[in-house]
């Protein structure tokens, strides 16, 4: 960026002048503190804890645990038997 030398200096003080009066013009403006979103429409984003899910449709079909796979005992998800670490606990490779 380019400097003016010609043009007169200003020092801190006048500088924080300025701002102060710039922020008590703003603190005036009623739009300024205002946000531009529709409190309804982010609100039927968030899932509460507890609420009501009866009307909701499963996007993927559950299938019951196969043969060949095992729950582990220490993170409780369901793995195939190549992942079975500890046959007496129970325990996946992830949590061995």
């Amino acid at each position: 960026m380019a400097t003016d030398y010609d043009a007169p200096r200003k020092n801190e003080e006048d500088q924080s002048e300025e701002s102060i009066e710039e922020l008590k013009a703003r603190r005036h403006d009623k739009n300024s503190g205002k946000v531009d979103e529709d409190e309804t429409e982010a609100a039927e984003s968030f899932e509460l804890p507890g609420a009501d899910l009866s009307h909701e449709e499963l996007a993927v079909e559950v299938k019951p645990k196969q043969e060949d796979e095992f729950t582990c005992m220490s993170c409780f998800l369901v793995h195939h038997r190549s992942q079975l670490a500890d046959e007496k606990k129970m325990i996946c490779f992830d949590c061995a």
